[in-house]
């Protein structure tokens, strides 16, 4: 971790899956007062460079974003890390919801329909684990089959 005046760098590189991929995480504080007036709660203003090789070819992405966080709370590296984490939640959700749910394909559109639609999903989502099944597809197979094991599962105790 590097620091100047009124900066915090911190870089990570992974390996993994035929890549390789750089991240680094400059936040400064200098501009907060400044951004006050629009987002009263910014403590820390951040840069996310990312480059990633695969084989020959190389990609970069830079983001920027800003955080409530102070830097005693959160630095430059934990700020990489809730970015990463962040990031695995979203993607392993959309991964569910799109791809096995099909929400993106859901042509339900009337009054409240896609809402309730929805809350069903959530209801799938947080059964899968509760099944005893490895995958969300078997879980799906499992409660269709046995649709009084959802109310049971429902009506108990975390």
């Amino acid at each position: 971790m590097q620091r100047s005046e009124g900066f915090e760098q911190f870089t990570e590189v992974d390996k993994g899956h035929g890549r390789i991929e750089k991240r680094t995480l400059t936040t400064t504080t200098l501009l907060t007062d400044y951004l006050a007036s629009d987002w009263e709660s910014c403590l820390q203003v951040f840069q996310i460079r990312r480059e990633r090789r695969i084989g020959s070819e190389v990609k970069f992405e830079v983001v920027y974003g800003i955080t409530s966080l102070s830097r005693e709370v959160a630095g430059a590296a934990k700020l990489l890390g809730l970015n990463r984490d962040h990031w695995g939640i979203e993607n392993g959700l959309h991964y569910r919801r799109d791809v096995t749910l099909r929400e993106d394909a859901c042509r339900i559109r009337k009054g409240g329909a896609g809402q309730l639609m929805a809350i069903l999903r959530n209801v799938v989502i947080y059964l899968l684990p509760r099944s005893g099944k490895k995958s969300l597809p078997a879980a799906i197979r499992h409660y269709v089959c046995h649709p009084e094991k959802v109310l049971e599962v429902m009506s108990s105790p975390i």
